[in-house]
């Protein structure tokens, strides 16, 4: 929410990749918003959120989506950042700010349509042969359709853009030391990514893939609901709550460091005071 605010309190939304970097903080405030809703549900009525009834059809999707709208974020947040700094070099494309908004709609539609298949039917209320064990009443192989190829587009595309950022950074670099010039710009930038690139990696690392082991885990595992509990619950627990440290980290990553975050709500603050002159000094 403090990011979201910041970004339209100061008119950052002219720039595109600002637009991703809001769009990113909404997914993150959904995906927080639906977390909390099945706690709650889990807390008043533990039973459904383990044997699945139709009341968890709802917060399922809802956190679904989220967890998708954020997983296009990133990768769109990967491919502007190339774009915009291979545009001197292979190409002349440009990112605009109708761009970041039609990927922010495409992204949203394609959230919504694949997260709220189950609330369409593809679910397991009445199959209970294909029922998933850890989010019931989700079926098997929705899961997989969903889970597996997504989490695989979230490492294998940031993977591609950031590494070609730093390539391209690494060779204007050496150009310029081959012309005689200073190159303290560049390898600055170019260390910068590389961190950025890394603290990403571990990022979505540390979130998705023990959930994409949970989900493989459910696909390949034929016992009931009883012979699991309490070990695996706990694990999608752990699970839930690395998504969750996903949508702190998301803001500090990819928008406003803590320094940057305190500076842009002290301005907004002296801004709305009535000696803004005495603010400012």
């Amino acid at each position: 929410c403090a990011v979201i605010f910041t970004r339209l309190a100061t008119r950052d939304l002219h720039k595109p990749i600002s637009i991703l970097f809001c769009n990113l903080a909404v997914s993150d405030l959904f995906t927080s918003f639906s977390g909390f809703w099945i706690s709650m549900l889990f807390i008043t009525n533990p039973d459904i959120t383990i044997f699945g009834s139709q009341d968890m059809l709802a917060p399922y999707a809802l956190y679904t989506t989220s967890i998708l709208s954020t997983i296009y974020n990133l990768v769109s947040i990967g491919i502007e950042r190339y774009l915009a700094v291979a545009k001197s070099m292979r190409t002349r494309f440009r990112v605009a700010r109708n761009h970041s908004i039609a990927v922010v709609f495409i992204s949203w539609v394609l959230a919504f349509f694949l997260g709220c298949l189950p609330l369409l039917g593809w679910n397991c209320l009445q199959a209970e042969r294909s029922i998933s064990v850890l989010y019931s009443p989700f079926c098997v192989n929705y899961l997989v359709f969903i889970t597996l190829p997504n989490v695989v587009l979230a490492f294998l595309v940031p993977l591609f853009t950031y590494l070609r950022i730093i390539i391209i950074l690494r060779k204007r670099k050496l150009r310029m030391q081959a012309c005689g010039q200073a190159t303290g710009t560049y390898k600055s930038a170019e260390t910068q990514v590389a961190r950025t690139s890394i603290s990403i990696w571990l990022l979505a690392l540390v979130s998705y893939a023990p959930f994409s082991a949970g989900v493989i885990f459910d696909a390949t595992n034929q016992r009931c609901h009883s012979e699991l509990y309490p070990g695996v619950y706990i694990f999608r627990n752990c699970t839930a709550m690395l998504v969750t440290i996903t949508c702190l980290g998301n803001p500090l990553l990819y928008t406003l460091k803590l320094r940057e975050l305190g500076a842009r709500l002290k301005t907004l603050r002296c801004l709305s005071a009535p000696r803004v002159r005495a603010c400012a000094i």
